[in-house]
């Protein structure tokens, strides 16, 4: 179970963290281009972030039994930073050892180390970027507040991490964007070629809102929103599903904190500020009650 060290200074004090990973194995089941969405979103959104690091180190938290996603990743982000160095990081060392031997002798290659939440990495360093995907999904909800926060107390300054699911096949995903100062985003990613409408995505939204899903809570009322919308614009059907989604997107930003706009739109990608999402109930993960979540009035 992940556990919260009180933060950086605390974090990195001693041996023992670099060496017992923090965080259980999972399932790891994986396929090319399965994160293809989120790792497009990071590419695009996250270009200046990467291009500004004084370290251009990159983590891919819990990349499951084949080491596919890691190279996807910096295939990726190569194109952003061709000196990018992505780390692999699992806490099983038999997943470590196959997939060193997997890429054995293949130039550039990533690198891959026995590691958790903790994101301690070969030779020290910060990330800049941190994607953990389909990792916490096999949690307890009550487990992800603590991984949260060991995450963003290992990230470089300026730093941002991902943490999110999606489906076997990588057309539905969603995720939150997490800053050193707390979650600050919810993107939502879907392939919109014979979607039936943006609630979809429910049961592959990120831990801390996949039980959030019922009346009361904003991430609920963000999705009731999205399928009316959807409904709304199915005139604009007749010029595809790209166009129908654009006018779903334009009439949630009336209405709700969204932060992107319609180059990201295209791609079937949604993203809004996370107190619109932020669970209500109190002690619930990322719950602040300074913040009065939902849509604009």
């Amino acid at each position: 179970m992940p556990t919260s060290s009180g933060g950086r200074a605390g974090a990195r004090s001693g041996e023992q963290s670099a060496r017992r990973p923090v965080g259980t194995v999972t399932r790891g089941t994986t396929g090319p281009d399965r994160l293809r969405r989120v790792e497009r979103w990071l590419a695009g959104t996250q270009a200046r972030r990467l291009g500004a690091a004084a370290d251009p180190l990159v983590v891919d938290l819990g990349y499951g039994a084949r080491p596919v996603t890691v190279t996807d990743l910096q295939r990726w982000l190569r194109r952003v930073r061709p000196d990018v160095r992505v780390v692999g990081l699992e806490v099983s060392p038999e997943r470590v050892a196959a997939a060193r031997a997997a890429l054995a002798g293949v130039p550039g290659a990533p690198e891959f180390a026995v590691g958790g939440f903790e994101l301690a990495v070969p030779g020290g360093g910060d990330p800049v970027l941190v994607r953990a995907f389909n990792v916490l999904r096999q949690y307890d909800e009550g487990d992800v507040a603590a991984a949260w926060e060991l995450l963003r107390s290992r990230l470089a300054p300026g730093g941002l991490a991902v943490e999110g699911t999606c489906d076997e096949l990588g057309r539905r995903s969603s995720w939150v964007a997490l800053e050193a100062v707390g979650p600050v985003s919810l993107t939502v990613s879907l392939r919109l070629g014979g979607l039936v409408q943006p609630s979809a995505v429910a049961e592959r939204l990120p831990k801390a809102l996949i039980h959030r899903n019922v009346p009361g809570e904003g991430v609920h009322d963000l999705l009731r929103a999205a399928d009316d919308a959807w409904a709304r614009a199915a005139p604009e059907g007749t010029f595809g599903a790209r166009q129908r989604w654009l006018a779903t997107c334009r009439a949630l930003r009336r209405d709700w904190p969204v932060l992107d706009g319609p180059a990201r739109w295209r791609l079937g990608e949604l993203t809004v500020a996370w107190e619109a999402v932020a669970p209500r109930t109190r002690g619930a993960v990322g719950h602040d009650p300074a913040h009065s979540p939902g849509p604009r009035r």
